[in-house]
């Protein structure tokens, strides 16, 4: 991964402020850490979506680090499409070190390449809409379609440097380094039209989001 002269200097800002908020930690009181629901009391049942969890191992839970995590496979009842895998990860504390990976570092490493990746935004009912990146990954004859944002403290981010930005701000103003990583994705069957699996996100995402406040704490 290459980066540009934009990134440097944001990532020196960054390790300013990460500086300045270590040695802020270490005279302030203790974190707060704030009071939520466990993510194994996320809805099983999301209208016409069933989902089943699926165990994480060992070896990636390791390498995640202390947080609450969330794999499961919704499909939906309605209709004979293929189901998507909503992944939550939630980190109570990022003071220690254990900060959000993103994904785009991860596929690499499980043998997907990018076929196309874009910001997109996402709208919903209600609520304010928000960016999100979205990845269509291939890994030999398998396609899947990757959107996932990042989201702390009633703010969603599609920038993994914003989000960093944000997690050193806060704990500086508001004394919390929580945050969590959302994740959708799904395959594309043969013949498949890309439009149609990101309506398959699209239409699992309005179910998921409105419900977040209550895992991923305001």
């Amino acid at each position: 991964m290459r980066f540009n002269r934009f990134d440097f200097h944001f990532l020196s800002v960054v390790a300013l402020l990460f500086s300045a908020a270590l040695m802020l930690q270490g005279r302030s009181k203790k974190e707060i850490i704030p009071a939520r629901l466990p993510l194994s009391q996320f809805p099983r049942d999301l209208g016409s979506w069933a989902g089943t969890d699926v165990s994480i191992d060992k070896e990636t839970l390791d390498v995640l680090g202390p947080g609450d995590f969330l794999l499961r496979v919704y499909q939906n009842q309605l209709t004979p499409e293929p189901s998507v895998d909503l992944f939550v990860a939630y980190f109570p504390s990022q003071r220690a070190g254990d900060t959000i990976h993103s994904p785009k570092n991860c596929l690499p490493g499980a043998g997907w390449r990018a076929v196309d990746s874009r910001r997109i935004t996402l709208s919903f009912p209600g609520a304010p809409s928000f960016p999100a990146n979205r990845y269509l990954i291939a890994r030999g004859e398998e396609r899947e379609l990757v959107v996932y944002w990042y989201q702390a403290h009633d703010r969603a981010l599609a920038s993994e440097y914003w989000a960093k930005f944000y997690l050193i701000a806060d704990a500086i103003r508001m004394n919390r380094s929580d945050g969590s990583l959302i994740r959708l994705a799904t395959p594309l069957m043969p013949r498949e039209r890309v439009e149609d699996v990101d309506n398959r996100v699209f239409r699992l995402a309005t179910q998921v989001v409105p419900l977040l406040n209550s895992y991923v704490p305001r």
